[in-house]
């Protein structure tokens, strides 16, 4: 029935425009009645949104059976990656509601909120990893607003091409960046010593608070130079 809803007025949609058609028009479409109508969808924009309620609730459980030792900024990047595969699911249904939601001014602020809450679940999370340190809800916020702009700015470019490109390589890509900004590089594992040199000692001063990835990024530069 959920599924019928959604098509029927998907087709009403493309047909004769959001605005031209009503909740009365798509469950005579469908063959049901208005209180069947409401009874999945709360409003005509809903329809619209059909996943994004589930993908949410996904998204959430998914931060909250991390194990506490996960790398936090990796573990919201995997979420991230959640919403991706939930448009790729359905490319052609997605295209089309990307398209129909540029034609809408309503429905564009409706997907605004809809982005904010996915955002808010991953500073939720965040808050609760970085609690008692310094600037940790700051950190929070900017990482999940740097998370939902790297993930949509490729999903965008994915719907833009019609859903043809590759979207997982595109946000890995954008989320890439993201990673090397906040996350915890690893540590590259010591090369042993030339034959006959005998072992150097190197000393890196760096600014408390630096992230991790930078202080590496020094040392490699020293032993470079080395």
């Amino acid at each position: 029935m959920r599924d019928a809803l959604v098509a029927a007025a998907f087709r009403l949609f493309l047909e004769r425009g959001y605005e031209q058609t009503t909740v009365d028009d798509i469950v005579a479409l469908a063959g049901v009645g208005r209180r069947s109508f409401f009874r999945y969808f709360p409003s005509k924009e809903d329809v619209v949104f059909p996943d994004h309620e589930r993908c949410l609730a996904d998204m959430t459980a998914f931060l909250a059976a991390g194990p506490d030792d996960d790398e936090p900024v990796r573990r919201v990047c995997d979420a991230a990656r959640l919403v991706l595969r939930m448009y790729a699911e359905n490319p052609t249904f997605s295209v089309q509601r990307y398209r129909l939601t540029k034609r809408v001014p309503g429905l564009r602020a409706y997907e605004l909120s809809v982005v904010w809450r996915y955002e808010r679940a991953l500073a939720e999370y965040l808050r609760g990893r970085f609690a008692g340190r310094r600037d940790g809800t700051l950190r929070a916020d900017v990482i999940a607003a740097a998370v939902v702009a790297a993930h949509n700015n490729a999903l965008r470019s994915w719907l833009r091409s019609d859903g043809r490109d590759d979207a997982e390589a595109a946000v890995d890509h954008a989320l890439g960046h993201v990673q090397a900004a906040f996350g915890a590089a690893p540590v590259p594992a010591a090369l042993p010593p030339a034959d006959g040199d005998p072992e150097d000692v190197v000393v890196v001063v760096a600014r408390r608070g630096a992230p991790l990835w930078r202080v590496v990024q020094e040392l490699e530069s020293v032993r470079g130079r080395g």
